[in-house]
């Protein structure tokens, strides 16, 4: 039997078209932006449930899928999110990125975060702890929200609006913040060009994030500086001023002009 004969076996077929469904069903499960039902998940994929809910056990067993104990509902799993964050550090933006933010936070003695859009959120994808170390339940895959954080504030504000509605109306109806507010929020954010809280994630804990744009001028990652209340002071904001300008810099060998 030839090898064009081989792979065009039934075997051969179902095997492959297996893997297809398998990625289908992850990909509905990404598109929700949250954790969700078995019939949610199959009316995405436009499968019968207990079909889907055959492949999400096996996805499961691998650790690309994930059911709470409490709610019955699935998520991606662990291997999931390793897999979407080696894909992005094989992406330009990422390693030029690192890099500068590395030797950034060597010089500066600056903690900075590293974080990009994914489904389910503004999601830290590098941790450069600078001095004194600033220590958080928050960690990289760690997934912050839209509208309380700074990372997300500025993903909010320079990311196309599209991209970030299924996450905005998921906070919008689970906390105290109306949609006339969120959109106060965002061109505030635009106008100054930066986002910055202060003990909204973690008491005590000041956070200013800047966008980090592409050829588009969309807001591929963003780099967040990170400080206890208690070291602010006027070092700490010369180096707000440097990191702005790096991200500028990084930009513009992304492509972006202001």
């Amino acid at each position: 039997m030839t090898d064009e004969a081989d792979a065009e076996s039934p075997a051969r077929r179902r095997g492959i078209q297996s893997v297809e469904i398998g990625l289908g069903i992850l990909e509905a499960l990404a598109g929700l932006g949250q954790a969700s039902t078995l019939s949610a998940i199959a009316q995405a994929s436009g499968m019968a449930p207990p079909q889907v809910h055959r492949y999400l056990q096996s996805l499961i067993i691998a650790g690309m899928a994930h059911q709470d104990p409490a709610t019955g509902r699935y998520d991606l799993g662990p291997k999931a999110l390793k897999l979407g964050m080696a894909a992005l550090s094989r992406i330009d933006a990422f390693r030029l990125v690192d890099a500068a933010i590395g030797e950034f936070t060597q010089r500066t003695g600056q903690t900075v975060q590293i974080a990009a859009l994914g489904p389910l959120g503004p999601t830290i994808v590098r941790w450069n702890m600078g001095r004194p170390a600033v220590m958080t339940s928050f960690n990289v895959g760690s997934v912050l929200p839209l509208l309380y954080s700074a990372t997300g504030q500025a993903f909010l504000a320079f990311t196309p609006p599209i991209e970030t509605e299924h996450l905005l109306e998921r906070e919008l109806a689970s906390g105290p913040m109306t949609r006339a507010q969120a959109e106060a929020l965002r061109l505030a954010v635009r106008a100054q060009g930066h986002a910055h809280v202060e003990g909204t994630m973690v008491p005590g804990l000041r956070a200013t994030a800047f966008p980090i744009f592409d050829l588009q001028g969309r807001a591929v990652l963003t780099a967040t500086a990170l400080l206890p209340e208690a070291f602010a002071g006027g070092r700490h904001e010369e180096a707000l001023g440097e990191l702005k300008g790096l991200c500028r810099e990084v930009s513009a060998q992304l492509g972006w002009f202001a």
